[in-house]
Parts: C-alpha cells; sequence; structure tokens
C-alpha cells in the first residue's frame, strides 16, 4: 500500500477487517469476502477525493461495500447465506435439549432478519449477530450512535411481529 494516500490507507486499515466480517457472513466465506471487499476498496480508492468530499464517507463507503457484495453474490448465483451459517454456528444448537425445534426456530429468525429493510438488515447483523458494539457499528455504517439505536429498535420491533412474539417493554 505504499505510494497510496496515508488517509486512504487509514481508512483501509480502521475498516477492512469489519467489512470482509460482514461480507463473509453475506457471502458464506472469506475468499468471496475478501474479493468482494477488495474490489470496492479500489472502487473507493479511484474516487477517493470525491468520497472525502461527501458528507459522510463511512456511508458512502459502507453502500460500497454493501453493493459490491451483493453484485458479488449475484454473479456468483448465490443467495445471500446469513440464514444458512448462522442457524448452524448457533451455541444455543450444541446444547440444545431439542436441537431441531432450536433449529427451526433459529431459521425463523434469520429468515426475518432477511426480510428486513437493507439499514435494519445492516444493524442487526453487525450489532448482534457480529457483535460489535453501538459505537463501532455505528462507526462502520457511517451513521450514528442513536441511529444505530432507533433502527434496531425498529427492527426488533419488526422481527417481533414477524415472528408472532409479544413485544416486551424496551429499557434501552
Amino acid at each position: 500500500m505504499t505510494g497510496l494516500p496515508a488517509d486512504y490507507r487509514a481508512f483501509h486499515q480502521l475498516y477492512r477487517a469489519a467489512y470482509v466480517h460482514w461480507a463473509e457472513l453475506y457471502l458464506g466465506n472469506r475468499h468471496d469476502a475478501e474479493e468482494a471487499v477488495d474490489q470496492a476498496f479500489e472502487d473507493l480508492y479511484f474516487t477517493w477525493s470525491e468520497v472525502l468530499r461527501t458528507e459522510n464517507p463511512n456511508a458512502y463507503a459502507w453502500a460500497v461495500v454493501r453493493h459490491r457484495t451483493i453484485d458479488c453474490a449475484r454473479a456468483r448465483g448465490r443467495r445471500p447465506t446469513v440464514i444458512d451459517t448462522a442457524a448452524f454456528e448457533t451455541t444455543a444448537l450444541r446444547h440444545a435439549v431439542d436441537p431441531i425445534g432450536e433449529l427451526e426456530q433459529s431459521l425463523s429468525v434469520y429468515k426475518a432478519i432477511c426480510a428486513l429493510p437493507a439499514r435494519q438488515h445492516d444493524v442487526i447483523v453487525l450489532h448482534y449477530c457480529l457483535g460489535y458494539s453501538v459505537r463501532e457499528t455505528a462507526d462502520i455504517m457511517g451513521i450514528t450512535e442513536g441511529g444505530v439505536r432507533s433502527t434496531a429498535r425498529h427492527a426488533r420491533h419488526r422481527l417481533h411481529d414477524a415472528l408472532g412474539l409479544e413485544r416486551e417493554e424496551e429499557h434501552r
């Protein structure tokens, strides 16, 4: 990365791992995730001066990464794999009294997550599935921490409705 602008190198170093982490969950394998994210960073590099002039470079970069990841999935004839991988990687399945019931429940939850609008989906996946803090999720997506909390609250309401669950009082 020698010869690249210092701010671009810093941005790459700060966000590549999180972007690959998200893309890997979406695409189902590390190689494709790295390829999609590297293509996104290449796009960002060629327009870097314009990216920096945008109101929110992080949000712009997140959109580029998201679109490149979706394009990669389409090019390979795949659908998102959040449903497939997350359900089988659930720790609860390994210790469940009723693994089949637990699997059915996990599949329902992940199908409901996949049906969320894009921003709600991304907040839920980054924050709850991948374990990023509210601050980290906000930084990765280029939105405010309040935006993450609000989006997560609306997403949880949609998920409760989609799964036929009663909404609990929100204390967050």
